[in-house]
């Protein structure tokens, strides 16, 4: 194998400027963790109520939330950026398409994050649905029996330990934003995946590029993973277990 291997690399000044291919990584680092970290707070907040809304009595809200979920879990997140950020701005009124496509501030960043919110909302959604149809239905006729209405015994009975269940699959999908994150440098956002393309481009040392890159993606990954473990420890409930109805 000829290939010259660098390992300074990294703190060589690019070509065209004053900055190092490290500030490149960190800035790609910097962008990679704002957008996941906006994605998921989108994904929780949205998942949870679509996942609810998917377990209640009437028929149609459920029906609707099975639509959505259907709808965003099915299309590849690669192709809903696409469209968030080349399409959608086309079906807006003139002056708002206008100000979208030329004005809006970091349109970019502000698309990639709302393509990943949903993308990942479906997913989270699947999974509140299924920890609150594990639980038993006792638990809900306890709440209604206690004089709650149904939206409080959602918020207090049910979702509470539907989301202790569900701990392990969601510390997967808060894994994932960070991977999936990756696909945003398909619309120009400055992360991690860009940077790297464009260090290797500038550099010729993609061997190093890439292998830094892997890093940072595992590290993220894994601080991630850690953060929900203690999550998790802190509010296992001891002995408890969901039932079937």
């Amino acid at each position: 194998m000829n290939y010259h291997w660098n390992w300074g690399i990294y703190l060589e000044q690019i070509k065209s400027g004053d900055e190092t291919y490290l500030d490149w990584l960190i800035t790609g680092l910097g962008w990679t963790v704002t957008v996941s970290l906006s994605a998921w707070v989108i994904a929780l907040v949205l998942g949870t109520a679509i996942g609810t809304i998917r377990t209640v009595p009437n028929k149609w809200l459920a029906r609707l939330g099975n639509a959505y979920v259907e709808l965003f879990r099915n299309i590849p997140i690669l192709v809903q950026m696409l469209l968030w950020f080349f399409v959608v701005p086309e079906l807006l009124p003139k002056d708002l398409s206008r100000w979208v496509k030329q004005d809006m501030p970091a349109a970019a960043f502000v698309t990639a994050t709302i393509a990943l919110g949903l993308f990942t909302s479906a997913r989270v959604a699947e999974q509140v649905r299924a920890g609150i149809q594990s639980l038993s239905a006792g638990q809900r006729a306890a709440g209604l029996a206690l004089g709650l209405t149904l939206p409080q015994t959602y918020r207090h009975v049910l979702l509470p330990m539907a989301f202790r269940l569900i701990l392990p699959p969601l510390t997967s999908e808060f894994m994932n934003v960070f991977k999936n994150s990756s696909v945003a440098f398909a619309i120009g956002v400055l992360e991690l995946t860009f940077q790297a393309r464009q260090m290797q481009e500038d550099s010729e040392q993609g061997i190093e590029t890439f292998l830094a890159v892997t890093l940072l993606y595992f590290l993220c990954a894994f601080l991630a993973n850690r953060i929900m473990a203690v999550i998790e420890a802190r509010t296992r409930v001891p002995g408890f277990m969901g039932a079937a109805k």
